[in-house]
């Protein structure tokens, strides 16, 4: 009769040499908040203030696999613009207001003497 042995746990070597079980340091840091902004532990349990256990992971998965997602309806549901309200408008009557013609006083300009008078002519 074949005596069946207890499954070896896989032993990691590291860069330096040493020989590490992954399967029991995560086993002795279950408890330990995980590094994040999630609010869990390591195992995945829902942590509140002072790491306190607000849903173990057993129920936060249990909730996860019982949502449906992705699920396609039988009656697709249509959707319908709103209708837009009409807009009333007063109409104003509209007097045109009758304008004067702007007069520009312009300076008189200087005549012209020196060189700016002899250049004149010249193209």
């Amino acid at each position: 009769m074949a005596v069946s042995r207890a499954p070896r746990r896989k032993m990691y070597k590291t860069m330096q040499g040493r020989m590490v079980d992954i399967e029991k340091l995560r086993g002795a840091n279950e408890q330990v908040q995980a590094v994040g902004n999630m609010r869990v532990n390591a195992r995945g349990d829902m942590l509140g203030q002072g790491g306190t256990i607000l849903k173990p992971k057993e129920t936060v998965m249990k909730e996860y696999y019982e949502t449906p997602k992705g699920r396609a309806q039988d009656t697709p549901r249509v959707k319908v613009p709103p209708q837009p309200q009409p807009k009333v408008v007063e109409t104003k009557k509209i007097t045109p207001k009758v304008t004067q013609p702007k007069v520009t006083n312009k300076p008189k300009s200087k005549p012209k003497s020196g060189i700016d008078a002899a250049l004149d002519g010249i193209e």
